[in-house]
């Protein structure tokens, strides 16, 4: 029996709402005193942080409360409830970054795409949100971390404690990020790819939308591996540097 929330407003119109309104808060009052440079990336981290560990365990409830989860199986209640969740976080960033930072295009298409990916899911097929809140699960299980290292990066040069957070949490945060990223995210979309590649989804999932899906979540892990290699070796190259002022 699935079991889901409901309120009297539609769920997509209140998320979105709620996102802008957490948005809108933090850039004139919990960020005000921030600079102007730094001071939409902090209000995007905020709304981030308000999406991403929520969506994990509301996530994780959706898929678990399904007996008859699969990557063919149609979309629950409760996870059409997390989709429009996740869909109305990426609408209210993705606005974030036409108006801050336009010429962002890694986050924009990242962004664009990841919306095509939930909104097909939950408005054109109904169906394969096991996989895609799957994913999201792996995706922003490692949310609250990489925001506060952001938070903590964008603050260190002006900030003692915050130079001592990001110092601190840089090698845990990127050793939890490849784990995630590098490992168990591959691994499913290889049990996703085999699953869809069979063609036992063809018949609720267009051959043409799923190879999209695919596409898009190849892509993303991709580059996020080029991302957290590069600040590996930026991490490393900075520690060697201490060692030779050292000697």
């Amino acid at each position: 029996m699935d079991t889901t929330l409901s309120f009297p407003i539609p769920n997509l119109p209140l998320f979105l709402s709620m996102f802008l309104m957490i948005y809108f808060v933090a850039y004139f009052f919990v960020f005000r005193s921030w600079s102007p440079k730094i001071r939409p990336e902090a209000c995007s981290c905020l709304i981030s942080l308000f999406h991403g560990t929520p969506a994990v365990f509301l996530a994780a409830f959706a898929i678990f409360s399904d007996q008859n989860r699969g990557f063919s199986s149609s979309n629950t209640k409760t996870q059409n409830l997390v989709l429009d969740y996740s869909i109305a976080y990426f609408l209210t960033d993705l606005l974030h970054y036409i108006i801050f930072f336009p010429s962002d295009v890694l986050f924009i298409g990242h962004h664009s795409a990841t919306l095509f990916v939930f909104i097909t899911c939950r408005h054109v097929v109904s169906h394969g949100a096991y996989a895609i809140l799957s994913l999201l699960v792996l995706a922003e299980v490692t949310s609250f971390c990489q925001n506060v290292w952001t938070l903590a990066a964008a603050r260190r040069y002006d900030d003692e404690l915050a130079a001592k957070v990001y110092a601190f949490l840089s090698p845990y945060f990127y050793a939890f990020y490849s784990v995630v990223r590098g490992i168990f995210g591959p691994f499913f979309v290889y049990q996703m790819g085999v699953f869809y590649i069979s063609g036992r989804a063809d018949h609720v999932i267009p051959r043409w939308l799923w190879i999209s899906w695919m596409f898009v979540v190849v892509t993303a892990i991709g580059v996020s591996v080029l991302w957290i290699s590069n600040l590996w070796a930026e991490l490393f190259k900075e520690k060697k540097a201490k060692l030779e002022k050292k000697l």
